[in-house]
């Protein structure tokens, strides 16, 4: 379970809070999103859960432990990180960018094993990428490149995934096929997943639990039928918002009023 207690951050000597006092938690095995438009605060307090910033009040725990007291190899252990955007250093082979998914199991100066390899080729296998083992990571789509993450976080064979825009830089159909691959990976594997995203539309078909954003606070929390009303979604966009539903899922869209 991710358990987020009052978390609050501020940049370095800012007078502002850029995320003030947020409060939620995800049920282990579920899949939670933070929604909210650009400003909102959702990527901070991404971050903050991630352990990549450290905030200035309230604390993170996973699973009983508070994440200010674990070493990065024991986060590592815990919960794997997809960011939004990753370049690397070097062209590495689609293969190699996923074995860096084993780090937190191998020792400093050691070599990855057999089981290593086999673990990162089975994630490929997973994310339905196996056939770019050998590609330069720097030469595959947008779409595979996130496949490619994706497969790096699950080979570190943590119980946590935490998702930053994950659909960023995707089109119409990549959006679709990512998610769609990360609710089955989920549901196999019982993974609790937490992701950030700006659209409605993927959340409501996607998530068990949505967090609204707006300005640093939570404006609303609760399953997508809960949440995603107009009244919470015009107040967290500042737009009119039409509805039209059907028996499988309901379509959100901007209106003029």
């Amino acid at each position: 379970m991710i358990r987020v207690e009052e978390v609050s951050f501020r940049h370095h000597r800012a007078p502002t809070l850029v995320v003030k006092n947020i409060t939620f938690s995800v049920p282990n095995g579920s899949i939670a999103v933070l929604l909210g438009p650009n400003g909102s605060g959702k990527t901070t307090l991404f971050k903050c859960i991630a352990g990549l910033w450290k905030p200035c009040g309230g604390k993170v725990i996973l699973d009983g432990k508070d994440t200010a007291r674990l070493s990065f190899r024991e986060r590592a252990l815990r919960m794997a990180l997809v960011p939004q955007d990753h370049t690397p250093p070097f062209p590495y082979t689609v293969l190699e960018a996923v074995l860096m998914g084993r780090a937190p199991h191998v020792g400093l100066y050691a070599a990855p094993s057999a089981a290593d390899l086999r673990t990162a080729h089975t994630a490929l296998e997973i994310v339905g990428v196996a056939h770019l083992a050998k590609r330069p990571y720097t030469r595959i789509s947008g779409g595979e490149r996130q496949l490619t993450l994706i497969a790096r976080a699950l080979a570190q064979e943590a119980p946590i995934l935490l998702l930053d825009e994950p659909t960023s830089h995707l089109d119409f159909r990549n959006q679709h096929a990512v998610l769609s691959m990360v609710r089955r990976v989920a549901e196999q594997k019982r993974l609790t997943v937490l992701m950030t995203l700006h659209d409605p539309n993927l959340a409501a078909h996607f998530a068990h639990q949505v967090v609204l954003l707006k300005e640093g606070e939570i404006t609303a929390q609760g399953t997508p039928e809960d949440v995603l009303t107009e009244r919470h979604l015009k107040r967290l966009y500042g737009v009119g918002i039409g509805i039209l539903s059907d028996p499988e899922r309901r379509l959100f869209y901007p209106t003029s009023s």
